[in-house]
C-alpha cells in the first residue's frame, strides 16, 4: 500500500501555518497549473508558485475537512481550508494531483473552487438546506 508523502506533508503545514516562503517541499522546476473561477493559469518555478501560494494562503487556517489519496506517482490532496481574513472567516475548496521525485513536489495541479467570505457561505448553507 502506499503511504502518505513527507513532501506533501510539508506543503499542508505551510497552507495550514501560512507558511508558503519558509517551505521546501517543491522542486526548483515545479510545475504549477491551476484551475481557478473563470481562469486557468500556469507557473514554473519554485519562486512563481510561491508567489502564487503567498496571496492564496496568506493567513493561518484550518483543514475542516481533508483527504489524502496516495497515488504511484505521488498524492491527491482534496480539503476545505478556513481561515479568518481581516476578520471575516473564509472557507475554500481545493483539489491537488501533485507529483512527487526524489521528497519534492515536482508538479502540482490544482482545481479551485473560489475563495468564499461567511456572508457567501451562509448563502450556500442554506441554498444545500
Amino acid at each position: 500500500m502506499l503511504q502518505p508523502l513527507p513532501a506533501v506533508d510539508r506543503f499542508l503545514d505551510a497552507v495550514r501555518n501560512a507558511t508558503i516562503d519558509e517551505c521546501d517541499a517543491w522542486a526548483s522546476d515545479v510545475l504549477l497549473d491551476a484551475t481557478v473561477p473563470n481562469w486557468r493559469m500556469h507557473r514554473r518555478g519554485v519562486e512563481d508558485l510561491r508567489a502564487t501560494y503567498r496571496g492564496w494562503f496568506a493567513d493561518p487556517g484550518e483543514f475542516e475537512t481533508l483527504r489524502r489519496i496516495p497515488i504511484p506517482t505521488g498524492e491527491v490532496v482534496d480539503y476545505l481550508l478556513a481561515w479568518q481574513e481581516d476578520g471575516v472567516p473564509h472557507t475554500a475548496h481545493h483539489l491537488h494531483v501533485l507529483d512527487v521525485v526524489d521528497d519534492r513536489i515536482v508538479a502540482d495541479t490544482v482545481l479551485c473552487g473560489g475563495r468564499w467570505p461567511a456572508g457567501l457561505m451562509a448563502e450556500m448553507e442554506a441554498a444545500d438546506a
